[in-house]
C-alpha cells in the first residue's frame, strides 16, 4: 500500500502506542476544510428544468440542471430579495427567481430585470456560481476558493464503473460530527455493536500508518461463530463465510475522504470496496450527509448478485442504522457536556483525529453580510473561502 506523495515522506507503520494529546482544539469544534470537491446531491435528484435546495456547512446551495444537461449550482438566495433560488424556475440554462423572476447565469451573474429600465439604478452584483462537476452518479460542488477547483482534483475510485463491479449508491443524513464518521469507520473494535447481525467477528489490527493528511489501518477479520445475517455472506461470497474463514480488511481516511476494501483470503481482488464522504450541512457541523458508494464484486454466476442486491440493501441498511445511532448518540453526548470528554486510547483513533485536525478549518460564528459600496453585494461566509461573482447585468430584456 502507498501513501499519497504529500504523506510518504512521513509515513511510518506503527507497532505500538503512543500516549494522548493535551492541549490541542476540540475536534468537534474544526470544520471541514472546503477546498475539496464535495458530494452535495445525487445525479438523479437533480432533474432536467428542476432546482434542487442543498447545503454545505451552513451555506445554502441551489443546484439546477439547465436545457444542456449541465449542472450549476449557486448561492441559494436572489440578490433583491433573499428569497432562496430554489423556490425559482428553470429557462433553458437560466434559473429565475419564483419571487420577481431576476434571471441569473450559471455562474451566478444577473441576466435579466425584466421590469428594470435602462434609466433605473445599476442592479446588484448578483451571487456567487460554485464549481460544479459530475462523476460516479454523484454532483459535486467546490465550496473552497473557486481558483483551487482546476487544480484539486475529484476523488479517483478505479473500481466505479468497472464490469467486475456493480456499485450501490448510499446518501443519509446523521445528526453528527462529521469526525465522528471517520472514528466509527475506521476503528473496527466496536462489532460488538453489530454482534446481532454479523455473529462474532474478532478483528485484530495488524498494522497502521499515517501521514500529514492520511491514516491507514489494515485488519484481520475471523469470524467466530455466531448468528449471521445473510446479507453478510452474500456481500462478500468468498469471505466473511462463518467457520474458520479469514478477510484482510484496509480502511484509510484520506482528507476528506474515506475507503474501505475488503480482500477474502487467497483472493486476487476486494469483494467489495466502499468510498465514502461527510458532508457537514449546518454552520455548526453538528449534522452531516454521508454519501457512499458501496462496489460490489460480481459473481461467476450470471444474474446471482441481481438476486442477492435486496439481501444485500438491507443488510447495509441495518448495520449503517447501528452506527448511526452509537455516533448520534456520542454527537448528543458532546452536547450535553458542552466539550469532549472522551477518552480515547487506541492510538489509530488519536492519530486520524491529529490529521481532521491538522486539514480542517476553524469554526467561526457566522456573522452579519459585509456590504458593498452599492450595499448589495454577495455576502462572504466567515470559516470559508469565498468569491465575489463578477459585476455584471445585461440590459433590461437582454
Amino acid at each position: 500500500m502507498t501513501g499519497t506523495d504529500s504523506d510518504e515522506a512521513d509515513s511510518a507503520w506503527h507497532p505500538g502506542h503512543r500516549d494522548p494529546s493535551f492541549g490541542m482544539a476540540d475536534l468537534r469544534r474544526v470544520g471541514a476544510n472546503p477546498d475539496y470537491w464535495y458530494p452535495v446531491a445525487s445525479s438523479g435528484s437533480v432533474r432536467t428544468g428542476r432546482v434542487l435546495a442543498t447545503a454545505f456547512a451552513g451555506d445554502r446551495i441551489a443546484l439546477y440542471r439547465g436545457d444542456s444537461g449541465t449542472v450549476h449550482a449557486l448561492e441559494d438566495r436572489c440578490a433583491h430579495r433573499q428569497v432562496p433560488l430554489s423556490m425559482g424556475a428553470v429557462e433553458g440554462e437560466t434559473l429565475r427567481c419564483g419571487y420577481h423572476a431576476w434571471a441569473y447565469r450559471g455562474d451566478g451573474r444577473i441576466s435579466q430585470i425584466p421590469y428594470l429600465s435602462k434609466g433605473d439604478g445599476r442592479p446588484p452584483r448578483g451571487v456567487r456560481g460554485y464549481p460544479v462537476r459530475e462523476a460516479y452518479g454523484l454532483v459535486f460542488a467546490f465550496p473552497g476558493d473557486p481558483e483551487k477547483a482546476a487544480v484539486t482534483a475529484l476523488p479517483a475510485l478505479p473500481t466505479f464503473g468497472s464490469p467486475q463491479y456493480r456499485t450501490m449508491t448510499f446518501s443519509r443524513t446523521v445528526r453528527c460530527h462529521y469526525s465522528f464518521m471517520h472514528e466509527n469507520l475506521l476503528d473496527m473494535n466496536h462489532q460488538f455493536l453489530h454482534r446481532g447481525i454479523v455473529g462474532k467477528l474478532h478483528p485484530e489490527l495488524l498494522e497502521y500508518r499515517t501521514g500529514a493528511r492520511s491514516v491507514e489501518a489494515r485488519y484481520l477479520f475471523t469470524h467466530a461463530g455466531g448468528k449471521r445475517n445473510r446479507g453478510a455472506g452474500l456481500l462478500a461470497a468468498e469471505g466473511i463465510r462463518g467457520g474458520d474463514s479469514r478477510d484482510i480488511m484496509t480502511i484509510r481516511t484520506e482528507y476528506p475522504y474515506q475507503t474501505l476494501d475488503l480482500v477474502p483470503e487467497n483472493a486476487e481482488r476486494p469483494a467489495f470496496r466502499l468510498w465514502a464522504a461527510y458532508v457537514p450541512e449546518d454552520a455548526e457541523q453538528r449534522t452531516c450527509h454521508a454519501y457512499g458508494l458501496l462496489m460490489i464484486e460480481k459473481p461467476r454466476i450470471p444474474g446471482a448478485l441481481h438476486l442477492a442486491w435486496p439481501f444485500i440493501r438491507r443488510f447495509t441498511e441495518r448495520v449503517f442504522a447501528e452506527d448511526r445511532m452509537a455516533v448520534e448518540a456520542e454527537q448528543r453526548a458532546w452536547e450535553e457536556q458542552g466539550e469532549d470528554r472522551n477518552h480515547e486510547i487506541f492510538p489509530l483513533i488519536l492519530d486520524v483525529r491529529e490529521v481532521l485536525r491538522a486539514n480542517g478549518v476553524p469554526l467561526r460564528p457566522r456573522t452579519a453580510a459585509c456590504t458593498t459600496a452599492s450595499g448589495d453585494g454577495p455576502a462572504s461566509t466567515p470559516g470559508h473561502h469565498s468569491a465575489e461573482p463578477e459585476s455584471s447585468a445585461e440590459p433590461p430584456g437582454g
